[in-house]
């Protein structure tokens, strides 16, 4: 791995204030982001990089490479929870294997957003469609967490409505705003667009350094009591989401050759859902355990994709070429 690419990485503004929430739990200080303040911020982050995908999208020839992204993002939310499952099922019970399959077959769109910021930061370019790859990437993994489920567990599987929780799943607010944010950003103009750039890009980073120290502070409050949980939920939580993110990298070649997009396709397989997943999986399964598979998605495997992660995941699409 190219250590210059770590380095720029871990002194990057945003992400120090990730370490800033971290330290400041650990202090015990009574630093906080009022819980409105931090859900207007997510929601302008994901209105943002929507909007941009949007107008970026536009600007791009319909073509075979979007059709078959859109199919390899897809195909990566059905396959990587059903391994998982199965991995995860020689450990822990059937909910908490299916509720952490399934956060970790979905995606992060906060991590997606960092990832967004730290293309930039390298003057790489990816194109608009990645957005609508997220998007998509949401609701297959939680729809095979159901079907585990109720295959492998019958008192979880008969719960809940398995169209309750798919709707649930499609209508999740961070879903709707991000693909909502992409149409209309692909219907603007550029003019339109150009009206609102100091919104949708010029303080775009300041949000997003805010929303990391927000991160950092809850990401803190969840280690405390994870730990007690043993040691394979920490183990899985590194080494699943490198191994993920590696094979990714190379094997996106296959369906491009943008850097930036094989970059994002890395961090989407190796990223896992704190949000839009935690929230169908209460109503799911609700005996799995939430201290289990909300700090492994928030507390572990986010700041080791934003700050170990994407170095590595670049380093190695630049080395395979």
């Amino acid at each position: 791995m190219d250590l210059s690419l770590l380095v720029d990485n871990l002194t990057n503004p945003a992400l120090l204030f990730f370490f800033l929430g971290i330290l400041a739990v650990r202090v015990k200080s009574d630093l906080e982001i009022p819980p409105n303040s931090s859900k207007f911020i997510s929601l302008y982050l994901l209105f943002s990089i929507g909007f941009k995908g949007g107008q970026e999208l536009s600007h791009s020839a319909f073509s075979a490479e979007i059709v078959w992204s859109l199919v390899f993002g897809v195909l990566l939310a059905l396959v990587v929870p059903v391994y998982s499952f199965f991995l995860l099922k020689r450990k822990l019970s059937v909910p908490n294997a299916g509720a952490i399959a399934a956060a970790y077959g979905s995606v992060s769109a906060v991590t997606f957003v960092t990832a967004v910021s730290f293309l930039e930061l390298q003057n790489l370019e990816f194109n608009g469609h990645m957005v609508a790859v997220m998007a998509l990437m949401e609701a297959p993994s939680i729809i095979i967490g159901m079907l585990l489920l109720k295959l492998f567990d019958k008192e979880t599987g008969n719960e809940t409505s398995f169209g309750y929780v798919l709707q649930h799943s499609v209508t999740n607010g961070s879903v709707l705003l991000i693909l909502g944010s992409l149409v209309i950003g692909f219907l603007a103009s550029d003019a339109q667009a150009e009206g609102i750039k100091p919104f949708t890009t010029d303080i775009f980073k300041g949000f997003l350094a805010v929303f990391l120290l927000d991160m950092g502070i809850t990401s803190g409050r969840k280690l405390s009591t994870f730990f007690k949980n043993g040691w394979f939920p920490f183990v899985f939580a590194i080494v699943l989401p490198l191994i993920n993110g590696c094979m990714v990298s190379v094997a996106s070649a296959w369906v491009t050759d943008v850097p930036g997009n094989r970059f994002l396709f890395a961090i989407l397989a190796a990223s896992a859902s704190y949000i839009a997943v935690p929230a169908a999986m209460k109503l799911a399964a609700p005996r799995a355990n939430p201290s289990l598979y909300l700090p492994m998605a928030l507390g572990i495997t986010f700041p080791l994709n934003i700050t170990l992660g994407m170095p590595l995941y670049l380093s190695i699409i630049k080395a395979v070429g």
